[in-house]
């Protein structure tokens, strides 16, 4: 480990060898969390990863759902029902998954260091102050 307290690609590669095989419903919510890398916001192209939008998945297997807590930027967020319509729309392409479930959550409240690093700089690099 490095002194800022990170890890190289090689530590981080020894460690996911040395863990244990994902579970089939591990496997799933892997798959769903790239999935919602697609999904972007519609007025700005970042995802709602990115955005830090998606605070939690959990997929249920024996009902082939998922469970899926979403804050927003703000309260009056105007595409709100389109984002939903969204990540509906595309986590339902998943294979395993038939229904989706979205509750909407203001704790934690969404503040600017939920974005993420990478998102951070897109928006940088469209001139948008992150």
């Amino acid at each position: 480990m490095t002194a800022a307290g990170l890890i190289t690609r090689q530590e981080a590669v020894a460690e996911a060898a040395a863990a244990a095989p994902l579970t089939p419903e591990q496997a799933v919510e892997a798959r769903l969390w790239l999935a919602l890398r697609q999904v972007e916001d519609p007025e700005i192209p970042i995802s709602v990863v990115g955005l830090g939008l998606i605070v939690s998945v959990a997929y249920r297997p024996d009902e082939r759902a998922v469970d899926l807590e979403l804050t927003y930027t703000s309260m009056g967020c105007p595409a709100m029902e389109f984002i939903e319509d969204d990540i509906r729309e595309r986590l339902c392409r998943e294979p395993d998954v038939d229904i989706v479930t979205i509750d909407v959550v203001w704790d934690p409240v969404w503040t600017r260091s939920r974005i993420r690093e990478d998102a951070r700089a897109t928006m940088r690099s469209l001139g948008i102050v992150a």
